[in-house]
């Protein structure tokens, strides 16, 4: 019996009832973050071509892994670093806690837009 281009590439089968059915699992997906899914929402919606190279070399969920890392570093860091700027402490908070709300929440949106005009949106 000749051998199957599905077993010349390593694949195997199992029998079922009298049949032989080819052993195929599917891959692998890796969890991605709130940052992940917009970029692929932005790949999917305005940059299609991409996302579909993407999705058919089997590389987009390793991309969409990678920009979520990496904003969600940029995010942390970016908002540590403006709130350091602007003189938002602990001791505001404990003072004016509806204040350092209100700064925090500039703070952490204006990060946001600088991660998705960076690389969200890249």
């Amino acid at each position: 019996m000749e051998i199957s281009l599905f077993e010349r590439m390593g694949g195997t089968y199992h029998q079922e009832s009298g049949y032989f059915l080819p052993d195929l699992f599917p891959p692998e997906s890796i969890s991605v973050g709130i940052w992940g899914q917009r970029r692929k929402h932005y790949l999917k919606t305005k940059r299609e071509p991409i996302y579909t190279a993407l999705l058919l070399s089997g590389e987009l969920d390793s991309h969409l892994s990678e920009v979520d890392t990496r904003a969600e570093t940029m995010f942390f860091q970016l908002v540590k670093r403006l709130a350091e700027r602007e003189r938002i402490t602990e001791q505001l908070k404990a003072e004016d806690q509806m204040e350092w709300v209100r700064q925090m929440n500039s703070v952490r949106k204006r990060a946001e837009e600088v991660i998705c005009d960076e690389l969200i949106y890249a």
